[in-house]
Formats: structure tokens, sequence, C-alpha cells
């Protein structure tokens, strides 16, 4: 596993602040020790230095992946962000969209969410801004970016797309081969 290049970084953490904002450092500060992010065959990991240290002991060829893939680098160099990366973005999200129970499965299977199954939307979300989807029940469920700002979302059609969908849990499922 490689250190990411300064442009992949810049990149990476683009794409990270897009849905939780300055919280970005928070991910490599944490409270239970520090974190950083390395690469292996255009693929970004998530892992503790202790854990780096100990995966370093074992053969490049040998290790299939250490931590957890928060994405890839497309051959065009931009970022995709993984479902996988949800349980660390989740909590530290700046703008959130909360489904009613009706559109859950909707979203699970990769539609977007309509205005019809908004349930909430946190105040002042700007539009194309990085959003986590939650249910009803504060679980989220996916990420996608928004279409509408808050103040458009009150004055939309019902069948109007609120947010894009980006990724969902139900990927674990779709796309289990491609994931890790």
């Amino acid at each position: 596993m490689k250190v990411l290049s300064e442009d992949r970084t810049r990149i990476l953490f683009e794409k990270l602040s897009k849905y939780i904002g300055v919280n970005v450092k928070l991910l490599i500060d944490r409270p239970d020790g520090t974190y950083c992010f390395r690469e292996k065959k255009d693929r970004v990991y998530y892992i503790s230095e202790r854990l780096l240290q100990l995966a370093q002991t074992v053969n490049p060829d040998h290790l299939v992946s250490a931590g957890t893939c928060f994405g890839k680098f497309t051959k065009t160099n931009k970022f995709r962000l993984h479902i996988t990366a949800l349980t660390y973005i989740a909590p530290y999200a700046s703008y959130k969209i909360w489904v009613k129970p009706s559109a859950e499965q909707q979203f699970l299977y990769g539609h977007h969410v309509l205005k019809s199954g908004l349930g909430r939307i946190t105040e002042n979300t700007p539009k194309h801004q990085g959003v986590v989807i939650y249910t009803m029940s504060d679980i989220p469920i996916g990420f996608g970016i928004t279409s509408r700002s808050t103040a458009e979302c009150r004055h939309a059609d019902p069948l109007a797309n609120i947010a894009f969908h980006q990724a969902d849990i139900g990927e674990y499922i779709r796309s289990e081969d491609t994931l890790m």
C-alpha cells in the first residue's frame, strides 16, 4: 500500500469535504489513534497507523486489502466514493436528508429521492451539496447530491428529484464482487 500523491490527496479531500465539510480533519486525528489514507490499485483505504505497520509486514503480493475501502479513482482521475465509507462519513455529515418509510425501498434499489419521499431535510442545504440519506429512525442508508436547495424543496412538485442517488447500502448485495 502506497501513500497517495499530493494531487490524489487533494481530489480525495475535496470529495470528502463535499459531504462532511471541515470535519475531514476529524477523520485523521481521532481520539482512538491516528488514521491515514493509503492506495492500492487505484482504491483508497482508510486505516489506522497501528494496523498499517502490521500490514507492512505482509508481502504486498499476498495483501488484498487492509482497512476500509473509501472508494476508487477512475481512469480519468476522478474519485468515486463507495458505500463502505458511509459509517465514517455519516457521523460528521453537515447536511442530511431523511426519507419516509415508503421511499426507503426505492432509494435502496438505486433510485433518486423524490419530493414525495422526503421526510425531512437539514435547514439551509444548498443545491448540489453532498448529503447523507437517513431513514426516519436515524439509520444512514446512503448518500447523494442535492438537486434543489431547502427553499426550492418546499415549493417543488411531488415527483421532482430532491437528491440524486450516489450510493446506498443495497450495493452490498448488488455489487458485492466489485466493492473490495
